[in-house]
């Protein structure tokens, strides 16, 4: 017994209470007594390194390359992404790719190259092997992007998962970005990162790490070019970063360092080069394209832990409306269960639940439902009778089911693994429809299981299906969240195919975007946690999770009226724009600040509503483009040194520039604006770039800039769609794309592509397609001509 985890166990049961400690501390043990009989003890392991190349064997794409100790095969792909996978590990299985998987290039060839090492050249990309297995991506004029050293694993001489460790070097100026949601980026600062999805159990802010939705995906960005790298192995590890430094020690560049470490897996990796946009959309092609919110989950969502009643509800959405408050969505948490257990109603609280659904979407409200992993281990309950009947839920080694502790009590956990399980559990989703329900929000998928100390999640040794291969949580846990994602999303689909599913997730991995998005989870109320909401939209977004937004106001405590508002403000320009707090905080209803942050937060609701068909245009655009609705300020210009550092304001889509209110009590911010010339949106002074302006930021508004030339779709005064364009410098041109909201269903529909040009003191727009050139079919409305 280890005597830290005894005075543990003590101060738990003291300080939380008897009963409720008491179920945490034999969690705990209960969990640890598995993983000793369930987990190989590792014993001596013997060290091993590639060695030096022996054959080699072109084939599609690329070739084989055998060393004394270990083989690598390295594929290009027509797309430009280079896949090289050791010890013959090839592309799947695996979790992340979506589809068939991309097709090798056929022009891509493997040719000797100096000191006895190898190279596969194609269009796009030459990836250079040495002898003794270090790999080198270069970009087509032989700039090195990327080298990583010849790896070295770790072998248990008994047998089992072999750890491993790959160290790279990139260029002096590189600056890291992704990882899945850090609060502590977007831009990584050196440090270790852990690769495992983890519920702090408490509200979370820019120093916690890791949280709950980890990726093994690293964007590089540098002078040399942009380029992205996926280890693809789902299992526990950690990456150290080390940035460069130009001149360092005797006049010579310091590299910048990347050193994985994974505790088990295949030691396989895609990387792809090019501009941040192509490497985006190369991304999106390889693991799925990112799932469409239905247009009303572009609008603004209010949630609490706490709603108690159907009255509370109808209370809450009725000051919305008697304030002239835009209000989309309503969530309910947890507390609308029957004793936190999903797909339950407690009837007491919430006794005609489909009525008030009706009465909600006839104001143009949504319902949003809660849904967790967990389900109470009791006969007599439908949901716990249906998976056992099906043999749904996780096993430990010797084949007894594993328990834990949830919010619904004493739990068990589906094995999402299993494609049978998945259809079981996408099934449970027409009750859920049948109270009413729009949408669907998961939560507690790392999966989460109570305990007093160590690990809050399933027990190592627990037993998966995966896919019918095999394994334990070590390979599970960190797609736990994404394969019952899939359940949902699937399910759903089944049962409302005329509609698109509206899925999003505290937990997940790489390829979770095709089946919706994800929040912050906990943020720490406080401006520490205002910044960290930032990071992990702008770090999510890199990775391939274009929809995202925090809990406005943060989930505990209770922000000051300025702090609310600036969030409020933030969320605004947000593709998740959703309030939200726990069951102790303080209200998060916008009236609840007094009538000054009442009447600027109608301002950024209403123009949020303003903004949704651009909201709109960026979903359609992001599932066919990979790129996220908020990037960094360095999107179109990588080689900026001073926009890779900034890391308070970012663009809404190619058009808006937004520079949120970080700081208290400022009323004025500098804002870095890439080159060309910008306006504030407020005022429509003109600003020329690439400069730092410092512009007003009262509370009423946080400074929004529109590129010049933009043509941005808006919701015009009657309802309909507006062309807003923001004139162009003059002698130069614009533009602009727009996707139509075709509704909520499966429809696609076409991109309209539209130019504006200056002459003179006029802003000429057409609307340009294959068969010529045309008026804009909805109003037009010229910005920034004075």
């Amino acid at each position: 017994m280890d005597g830290r985890d005894l005075v543990r166990s003590v101060s738990v049961v003291g300080s939380g209470g008897v009963a409720r400690g008491l179920r945490t501390v034999r969690a705990a043990w209960r969990r640890r007594r598995v993983d000793a009989a369930g987990l190989p003890q590792r014993g001596a392991e013997r060290a091993r390194v590639p060695g030096q190349v022996r054959t080699v064997e072109p084939g599609p794409g690329g070739g084989l390359i055998r060393f004394a100790r270990s083989e690598l095969r390295i594929t290009v792909a027509v797309s430009g992404a280079v896949f090289w996978g050791w010890d013959g590990a090839g592309p799947r299985p695996s979790y992340a790719l979506a589809g068939s998987g991309p097709e090798p290039d056929p022009r891509a060839v493997l040719e000797p190259d100096k000191d006895g090492g190898w190279r596969v050249v194609a269009e796009r990309v030459t990836v250079v092997v040495s002898r003794h297995g270090a790999v080198q991506v270069c970009t087509p004029g032989g700039v090195t992007l990327r080298r990583e050293l010849p790896p070295r694993w770790w072998e248990p001489v008994g047998g089992g998962p072999a750890r491993w460790m790959q160290r790279s070097e990139v260029a002096a100026d590189a600056r890291f970005f992704g990882l899945g949601g850090r609060a502590s980026g977007p831009r990584l600062r050196d440090g270790t990162y852990r690769l495992w999805n983890t519920d702090p159990g408490r509200a979370f802010g820019p120093g916690d790490d890791p949280l709950y939705l980890t990726m093994p995906v690293q964007l590089v960005v540098a002078d040399a070019g942009t380029h992205l790298v996926f280890h693809d192995t789902t299992w526990d590890g950690t990456v150290l970063l080390r940035e460069g430094e130009e001149g360092a020690g005797s006049g010579h560049d310091r590299v910048g360092r990347c050193e994985v470490r994974m505790e088990g897996g295949p030691l396989r990796c895609w990387v792809m080069v090019g501009a941040p946009a192509r490497v985006l959309h190369t991304w999106a092609a390889l693991t799925g394209a990112p799932a469409v919110p239905p247009s009303w989950a572009l609008g603004h969502h209010h949630a609490r832990w706490g709603f108690g009643t159907e009255q509370e509800v109808r209370k809450v959405v009725a000051g919305y409306r008697e304030r002239g408050l835009p209000l989309d969505a309503v969530h309910l948490d947890i507390d609308h269960h029957q004793d936190h257990q999903s797909f339950t109603v407690d009837h007491d609280r919430f006794p005609k639940l489909p009525v008030l659904a009706e009465e909600l979407r006839r104001e143009g409200v949504r319902l949003v439902s809660v849904v967790d992993p967990a389900v109470r281990a009791e006969p007599g309950n439908a949901v716990y009778d249906g998976g056992a009947a099906v043999d749904a839920f996780v096993r430990d080694a010797s084949g007894r089911t594993v328990r834990g502790l949830a919010w619904a009590g004493e739990s068990v956990f589906p094995d999402f693994t299993h494609a049978r399980v998945r259809k079981w559990w996408g099934g449970l989703y027409e009750e859920r429809l049948g109270q009413g329900f729009a949408g669907f929000w998961h939560d507690m998928n790392e999966p989460t299981s109570f305990t007093a100390f160590g690990e809050r999640t399933l027990p190592r040794s627990a037993r998966h299906s995966l896919e019918g291969r095999g394994g334990d949580h070590r390979e599970a846990h960190n797609v736990y969240a994404l394969c019952m994602a899939r359940a949902g999303y699937e399910g759903l689909r089944e049962l409302s195919p005329r509609e698109r599913p509206f899925v999003f997730s505290r937990s997940g991995w790489a390829g979770s975007q095709r089946y919706g998005g994800t929040w912050s989870g906990d943020v720490a109320t406080g401006w520490p946690g205002l910044r960290a909401s930032l990071s992990l939209v702008l770090g999510l977004g890199l990775c391939g999770v274009p929809y995202s937004g925090p809990d406005v106001g943060g989930f505990d405590g209770s922000p000051s009226p300025e702090l609310y508002l600036r969030w409020f403000q933030l969320g605004a320009y947000l593709p998740l724009f959703r309030t939200h707090a726990s069951l102790r905080a303080g209200r998060r209803e916008p009236w609840e600040f007094g009538a000054e942050v009442l009447e600027h937060a109608r301002a950024a609701l209403l123009e949020r509503r303003r903004l949704v068909p651009y909201f709109v245009t960026l979903a359609r655009l992001a599932r066919r483009t990979g790129a996220p609705y908020v990037r960094p300020l360095w999107w179109e210009a990588p080689e900026d040194r001073t926009l890779r550092d900034c890391e308070d304001t970012f663009l809404l889509g190619d058009a808006l520039l937004v520079a949120p209110v970080l700081d208290p009590g400022a009323d004025r911010r500098a804002v870095q604006l890439p080159r060309g010339r910008w306006y504030d949106t407020a005022t429509e002074q003109a600003y020329e770039g690439p400069a730092q302006v410092l512009v007003d930021a009262p509370l009423s508004r946080i400074p929004v800039f529109a590129r010049a030339g933009a043509v941005v779709p808006v919701r015009g005064a009657d309802g309909g769609l507006e062309l807003e364009v923001w004139a162009p410098a003059q002698g130069r041109t614009g533009g602009g794309l727009v996707v139509r909201d075709a509704g909520d269903g499966w429809d696609d529909p076409e991109i309209e592509r539209y130019v504006a040009r200056r002459r003179g003191r006029e802003v000429v727009v057409t609307r340009e397609g294959e068969g010529g050139t045309g008026e804009p079919p909805c109003p037009v409305r010229v910005r920034g001509l004075g």
